[in-house]
């Protein structure tokens, strides 16, 4: 039997979350030192790179962000076992809220405290990842490609071996979300150029929208 639950795993919401997740990365690169939001890997290469350097301050410069991720994911735990079984708000409402009202304060931020700023975004973007984890069923990240990259192409030589079309179909499914990322890479690069550090809220403003969607109720999903 079908349960109504929410829809935090519907294409619609994820599509907007991978563009949110994408901007997120752009922002901090391009505006807040080089430092990247989601790709947590990449900040440890660097982190290891310069304090094997001698250069102790860019290396914490990485760091702090790395730190701030895992943070962020205790935090989106620590909310689903406070709020998992309210029946007023989903807990993932609440961790979009949070989000969206961190990133606005980020956009108020001057480049001096570039740190701070990151270490705001990388926890945001930890929360979302780990709140956000589905599309349809299937394992999905909307703040990384990595692991989509791998499962799309998994599928795709899968379909190439059965010709399963449903196979094909989730395939190219995730393909697609891939695109829409880099999309929302894009489109944070431009938008930094002209708004600069303000240019945050546009990602603030996509996760209120999901937020809001998110009272609706779709059919096949529950609550967990």
């Amino acid at each position: 039997m079908k349960v109504k639950g929410q829809m935090s795993e519907s294409a619609v919401v994820i599509a907007i979350l991978c563009i949110s997740g994408g901007f997120q990365d752009a922002y901090t690169y391009n505006c807040r030192d080089k430092v990247f939001a989601n790709a947590q890997t990449g900040n440890m290469v660097l982190m290891g790179q310069n304090f094997a350097m001698g250069n102790w301050y860019l290396g914490i410069r990485y760091l702090l962000p790395v730190l701030a991720f895992a943070l962020g994911i205790y935090a989106a735990e620590k909310i689903r076992s406070l709020y998992g079984q309210s029946e007023k708000i989903h807990w993932r409402q609440i961790v979009l809220l949070l989000e969206a009202v961190t990133l606005f304060a980020v956009g108020f931020m001057p480049r001096q405290v570039n740190l701070l700023a990151n270490m705001l975004v990388s926890f945001v973007c930890a929360m979302q990842v780990q709140s956000f984890r589905k599309l349809k069923g299937s394992a999905y990240a909307t703040t990384m490609c990595i692991g989509n990259l791998r499962t799309a192409t998994e599928l795709w030589c899968s379909y190439r071996l059965t010709k399963n079309p449903e196979t094909g179909r989730k395939s190219l499914l995730y393909y697609g979300f891939i695109g829409i990322f880099i999309s929302g890479a894009a489109l944070g690069g431009v938008l930094t150029m002209v708004l600069a550090q303000k240019a945050i809220w546009i990602s603030s403003g996509l996760l209120l929208i999901v937020f809001f969607m998110m009272f609706q109720k779709e059919e096949g999903y529950g609550r967990k």
